[in-house]
């Protein structure tokens, strides 16, 4: 991007517009600090904690799968981020809330930017106004996005830009291109998103190879390039997954799928209108009304809105490959094939968002142009999907809902009490949690023997199962969640179900709670954090060492200690 395009670009008014929308929707994360609300789901119930253990393990960079010993008396490397991962070094540089507010900052304005250019560049061939070249993208950058992915959704747009560049241009393609390409990686996930959307533009390469009858060398060293700058990112996951013999991974006990066709069939079409919870477009009540009015009106008018109606086969196709790949019918190849039991195919509906908000800005230019009232009706709805937008930022979103804030849900002074009662090294005992999610005690410096990861040893999934199997007995849903899946290590109560946030003024007694205590005496097992108090504790071998609350934390801890000789189901 030359200088002269680069001083044009910034005196656009409009950008400017867009800028100070999105620096007013990340203003809470600022104003609040701390007693910001976010998202607990994937978010505080994990990757937060993840960074955050990584950053201060001193195990960020290792030739070797280390084990961690903050969780599940040790927790291989491989399951935490790359030590290429550049939110890593935010909670390095950074306290938590802090890093999580610059990475969500730098995922934002890499949404608008990448669509704004996406869209100039290659999708809006002729002059349009700026209202949709700024306003889609500016809606594009407010989606609810995974916090923790970064750009792995976010950034897509950006990445095709930059590949669309390389493949018309190449040789002479702009630098800023490959400084992309370079940089993406450091902020997403491979896993995630970016496998699938390097696939998709190998096969285009392929499809200009067979078109023109050419090699397109830059195009497919830019393809080949950021492969690899991934594989090396994720050195210790690959070489755990594929060349250490003695880690038996949880997800080789993976069974996912089996829905009927029926509510398969009813899946596809809940994604095509809503999404996923980690890819949530927000499509269904103003683009997809949107995109079905214009494909009326280009009929009318007899046009062929050829790229308006592939994207929408895409995203279709999509939804329902998404959906049928938890079909039942798929179980004969899972059960046979293992990289289809340990992989996640259906993740491929993750690149959902981008294409409906070039689907978004399609759309508006048929109604821009064709309709009288047109271009009132384009504005409104823009400015109708930006206040909805803006409504689910996170600080809003989830006060309304009524979820902890960040320092509620980490109640850290809480936990420090706890801790000075205790009165010993953390790395000298384990403890569970009840009610609870485990990274709060993580969190707080506790060693724990229940997590949540993506990936850990199979023997130590077996073996905690013992502990908690009388409950497991008690609910088929929790027992098929657990053994299915598993990637929750939790102390499951059947009567909690898959409720893990008991507060003080939410705390039913558990009236009879079956888990094994030797076993969990075998793990290590010391002290057990419930939210809630246990009945039973004295015919289970648990003694009520003390309760703990604080009027600005939400949770009312009692802490049992697991007695000598364990008594348990």
């Amino acid at each position: 991007m030359s200088w002269k395009v680069f001083s044009n670009f910034m005196r656009n008014k409009w950008i400017w517009i867009g800028c100070l929308v999105l620096l007013a929707y990340l203003s809470p994360y600022v104003i609040y600090g701390e007693a910001t609300h976010i998202r607990v789901h994937d978010n505080l119930d994990s990757n937060i904690v993840w960074y955050k253990v990584l950053a201060e393990s001193g195990n960020i960079f290792t030739l070797h799968d280390v084990q961690l010993p903050y969780a599940i008396n040790g927790l291989p490397r491989s399951a935490l981020p790359s030590a290429f991962d550049a939110v890593v070094w935010l909670y390095v540089l950074f306290e938590p809330m802090t890093a999580y507010t610059i990475s969500q900052t730098i995922m934002r304005f890499a949404a608008f930017f990448g669509m704004y250019l996406l869209l100039t560049r290659f999708v809006l061939k002729e002059e349009t106004s700026p209202w949709i070249k700024v306003g889609v993208p500016l809606t594009f950058a407010m989606l609810p996005y995974w916090p923790s992915g970064a750009l792995s959704i976010a950034g897509l747009p950006l990445a095709l830009y930059a590949f669309l560049l390389i493949r018309k241009y190449q040789k002479a393609a702009p630098k800023h291109a490959w400084v992309l390409l370079g940089l993406i990686p450091f902020f997403s996930n491979f896993i995630l998103t970016f496998v699938f959307f390097l696939a998709l533009m190998g096969v285009l390469w392929l499809i200009d190879r067979i078109r023109y009858r050419q090699w397109n060398w830059p195009f497919f060293t830019a393809i080949a390039g950021m492969t690899a700058v991934y594989v090396i990112n994720n050195y210790l996951l690959i070489t755990s997954m594929f060349f250490d013999a003695t880690f038996n991974s949880h997800r080789e006990e993976l069974e996912l799928g089996f829905n009927d066709f029926h509510r398969s069939y009813e899946l596809g079409w809940e994604n095509f209108l809503y999404g996923h919870t980690h890819d949530e477009a927000q499509q269904a009540y103003i683009i997809v009304p949107l995109m079905l009015l214009a494909l009326w009106i280009a009929m009318m008018k007899r046009q062929q809105p050829k790229l308006l109606m592939t994207l929408l086969l895409t995203n279709l196709l999509l939804s329902f490959w998404y959906a049928f790949w938890y079909w039942e019918g798929w179980r004969l190849i899972k059960d046979n094939v293992s990289i289809a039991n340990t992989f996640n195919f259906a993740r491929v509906h993750f690149l959902d968002p981008p294409i409906w908000y070039i689907i978004f800005a399609l759309a508006l230019v048929i109604l821009w142009k064709q309709l009288k009232f047109g271009k009132l009706l384009a504005v409104i709805l823009i400015i109708l999907q930006c206040l909805w937008l803006f409504s689910l930022t996170e600080e809003f979103k989830y006060r309304v809902v009524g979820t902890p804030s960040f320092e509620e849900f980490y109640s850290e002074e809480l936990f420090a009490e706890i801790r000075d009662y205790i009165g010993e090294p953390q790395d000298s005992y384990r403890v569970v949690s009840i009610g609870m999610h485990p990274t709060i005690a993580q969190f707080n410096g506790f060693y724990t023997l229940d997590t949540y990861n993506n990936s850990f040893p199979l023997e130590y999934k077996h073996a905690f199962r013992e502990v908690i199997a009388g409950e497991l007995e008690k609910s088929s849903e929790l027992a098929d969640y657990f053994d299915n899946w598993g990637g929750r290590l939790y102390m499951y109560v059947a009567d909690h179900g898959k409720n893990y946030m008991f507060t003080k003024d939410r705390n039913e007694p558990i009236e009879q709670l079956d888990i094994n205590t030797e076993a969990l005496q075998a793990l290590g097992g010391e002290y057990i954090f419930s939210a809630v108090e246990i009945k039973n504790a004295e015919d289970l071998g648990l003694e009520l060492a003390d309760t703990f609350t604080q009027e600005e934390s939400p949770w009312e801890i009692y802490l049992y200690q697991v007695a000598n000789q364990g008594q348990g189901t």
